[in-house]
């Protein structure tokens, strides 16, 4: 008679019933060589699972409005993070009017805003609920790694719960061993604000 062996792998505990697990319940720190000072010297290496783990750890950051851990994901220069207008999606933030167009400097000052009561629309904070799906990789080239992800951002101040969806564009690079964004274009699916109103967090 041959011997079995019991192979199975433990159970992973499951939240209670009704939870729903999201970046900021469950914020899955990527590892050193993803998010700091590690080996990640060629970006084609990397999987998809590793730039989901980078981009969850992105939305718990802002979930838990930890804004200076946020712009620590970015690149030291070159930087760019642009939401077009609703209605002209595809545009140019040279030519065309942008609801953000922040290079490092306007995207350090935007932090900085945010953090003190001069933001009157946001302070004190809202709760957000930032999730990303459809996560793909394009084909990297000059040191830069494009990106696609769907986004959902949820907003919930005073009462009252807005809605952002679109598609971010990022392109990434490779600083200092880890993974950083050099630039990242929000664009927003909707064809109206008028469910969320404004704008005053980060997608």
């Amino acid at each position: 008679m041959t011997a079995v062996t019991d192979t199975a792998q433990p159970h992973t505990a499951l939240p209670p019933t009704g939870t729903v697990v999201t970046a900021a319940t469950n914020p899955a720190t990527p590892g050193p060589a993803i998010i700091g000072t590690g080996a990640v010297t060629d970006l084609g290496a990397l999987t998809r699972a590793d730039i989901e783990e980078f981009l969850y750890h992105e939305a718990a950051l802002l979930d838990a409005w930890d804004l200076d851990g946020w712009l620590t994901l970015w690149a030291a220069e070159r930087t760019r993070y642009v939401v077009p207008c609703n209605d002209a999606p595809d545009g140019n933030p040279a030519t065309d009017l942008v609801l953000i167009d922040d290079d490092e400097l306007r995207l350090r000052m935007r932090v900085e805003r945010l953090n003190s009561r001069k933001a009157h629309r946001e302070y004190p904070h809202s709760r957000t609920n930032h999730q990303i799906f459809n996560v793909r990789l394009g084909e990297a080239a000059d040191g830069e790694l494009p990106v696609t992800a769907s986004f959902t951002v949820w907003r919930f101040r005073n009462g009252r719960a807005s809605y952002y969806v679109g598609q971010h564009h990022y392109r990434l690079i490779t600083d200092d061993g880890g993974v950083r964004i050099r630039t990242k274009r929000s664009q927003l699916d909707m064809t109206e604000l008028r469910p969320a109103g404004d704008l005053a967090i980060i997608l």
